[in-house]
């Protein structure tokens, strides 16, 4: 049996663990009271029995929060390492479209912190000679977590630079693309993101239709208020493709654009 040590396990750690199959064993890590293995009490025993792992955990101010703690314990069995890392690793591209072939540029302080995380686990790979997956993982939706509870919760706003978009990506197509790319125990850099990046506020108008409600008003960028961290998204503005999926995994996405991904999760009840 092959064991996955997820670290960080959540929202999208879980979603990898239902994409697995039966000759699979998950092992997932969280700091939150009740977890099956809590981080890092019994973390040393885990990872002595993992085969593979995938770290979900951003950086933090200080860096990569696992890799301290990980990096003197012993991991006999471990084969493949996973990081969830994110596409701002990309920088801006003004709008063009990008594959895993176009060099990292990372420009804001997230895609900077993700670049610096992405080395010290290379480093750490490096070190026991094993293969490291690198997600390059779009805005991650799905039940719960979408277009539609911001407009239930009062959250949604329409913000509008002209030309700009975003690529996203179905937490059920990123547990699928994990778990495919531990089974083929992949290396490198993997894009995980939808075939139609659009602006977020067509987004948010489609799930308005969904619900029957009226959509926020449209903001111009200039205008709208938003907080350092949300601004710092629209500073990146590309087009996301891989050119891995298919070929080197097989896979297709379930999801292909946000209005196959909302209207499923509204069908749902979601």
């Amino acid at each position: 049996m092959k064991t996955l040590l997820s670290l960080g396990h959540g929202f999208s750690g879980q979603a990898t663990e239902a994409a697995l199959g039966p000759e699979w064993q998950v092992l997932g890590t969280s700091r939150k009271p009740g977890a099956a293995i809590l981080w890092p009490d019994q973390a040393a025993e885990a990872l002595a029995q993992a085969t593979h792992l995938i770290a979900w955990a951003p950086p933090g101010a200080e860096g990569d929060p696992m890799l301290p703690f990980l990096a003197t314990l012993p991991a006999p069995n471990l084969r493949w390492i996973g990081y969830a890392s994110a596409s701002s690793l990309y920088g801006d591209h003004g709008g063009a479209w990008i594959d895993e072939g176009t060099p990292d540029a990372p420009a804001t302080g997230r895609g900077l912190a993700r670049a610096q995380a992405e080395h010290d686990w290379q480093a750490f790979a490096e070190a026991r000679r094993l293969p490291l997956a690198l997600f390059r993982i779009a805005g991650i939706y799905g039940p719960g977590r979408s277009a539609l509870d911001a407009l239930r919760q009062g959250r949604a706003h329409r913000v509008w630079k002209e030309g700009q978009v975003f690529n996203r990506i179905h937490v059920a197509d990123l547990g699928r693309i994990a778990g495919a790319a531990a089974e083929a125990e992949l290396a490198g850099p993997l894009i995980c993101a939808d075939g139609e990046p659009a602006p977020m506020a067509d987004v948010t108008l489609f799930a308005a239709r969904l619900l029957g409600v009226e959509p926020p008003p449209l903001v111009p960028y200039e205008e709208a208020d938003l907080s350092p961290m949300a601004r710092s998204f629209y500073e990146d503005n590309k087009r996301l493709r891989s050119r891995r999926l298919g070929p080197e995994l097989g896979l297709s996405l379930t999801y292909p654009d946000y209005r196959a991904g909302l209207t499923a999760i509204h069908e749902a009840g979601f």
